[in-house]
């Protein structure tokens, strides 16, 4: 794993993300290390064409508002917990048909026995400001594929703007239309804490995509406390990447566009990671 830092964002930085957090982001996502500018870590192999200039991420607003954020540490207070679009989705989950595809999909279910344990490589950056944590994250799961366009080109695939990205089945389609597959649906945890039933559908769902060589897009809300003893705080939502499990599924390694520890990457038990996602969606 490299480092390499760029100069921080010259705009929409307000001052109080220049202290160390507890990070409170919503849907658009607080996007951590602006107090020490752009990090980008970068898993396998790069390439030249990814010589964007990422910039320093911001505090955040919340996805579903339909203002915009001018002040995002207010507009965050104000808008936490208000995007409903992945409890109540309001077109079916899954996206488009493999009949319309001129792709051929992955087979859904493997012929081999998945390995206990895989990790993906894939390209890791910050998000580059305060409401494209669903555009860093996706990026992030089509570097897995060898697909490397700008966080712009996803935001505007994923038809994000200034109050964030809506739901999982936009990252759900833009995977789809990025990769020219149908091998993304959106799933969602409709209770405000994962059933077993919801937390043996999202194991199910990670050991098969990463054992694909796909990444997962997943969408948050609230605290949790990662394995190294990390707390991880978006109230008003977020979005980040699965990008591997251990123990056959029990723990996911998680790539985060806004990890306050300035670190990007954790794990955290699956069971936890399906409560985190409650009230949302993933797209696997």
């Amino acid at each position: 794993m490299s480092y390499f830092y760029t100069s921080r964002h010259s705009q929409r930085t307000p001052s109080f993300v220049r202290r160390r957090l507890p990070v409170v982001a919503a849907s658009a996502c607080l996007a951590a290390a602006a107090s020490f500018g752009v990090v980008a870590l970068q898993q396998g192999s790069p390439t030249p064409a990814d010589a964007q200039a990422l910039v320093g991420a911001e505090s955040s607003v919340d996805a579903s508002s339909t203002s915009g954020g001018s002040t995002p540490g207010a507009a965050a207070g104000a808008a936490r917990g208000k995007q409903p679009a992945d409890a109540a989705p309001t077109k079916p989950s899954s996206p488009t048909s493999a009949a319309g595809s001129s792709s051929p999909s992955p087979s859904a279910s493997q012929s081999a026995t998945p390995p206990v344990q895989k990790d993906i490589s894939y390209q890791f950056a910050w998000q580059e400001n305060y409401y494209f944590c669903g555009p860093a994250a996706t990026r992030i799961a089509l570097t897995a594929r060898g697909l490397f366009p700008s966080q712009s080109e996803v935001a505007q695939r994923l038809g994000t703007t200034e109050s964030g990205t809506n739901s999982s089945e936009d990252t759900a389609r833009a995977l789809n239309a990025f990769t020219g597959t149908n091998f993304y649906e959106a799933h969602f945890i409709r209770g405000s804490t994962a059933t077993p039933a919801d937390v043996d559908e999202l194991r199910s769902s990670v050991v098969s995509a990463i054992s694909q060589g796909y990444a997962v897009v997943a969408n948050i809300a609230g605290s949790t406390v990662d394995d190294a003893g990390h707390g991880h705080s978006y109230d008003g939502g977020h979005y980040l990447t699965i990008v591997g499990y251990r123990d056959g599924g029990a723990t996911v390694k998680i790539a985060d566009p806004a990890d306050a520890q300035g670190v990007g990457s954790y794990t955290l038990p699956v069971t936890k990671m399906a409560d985190w996602i409650a009230q949302r969606g993933y797209a696997a």
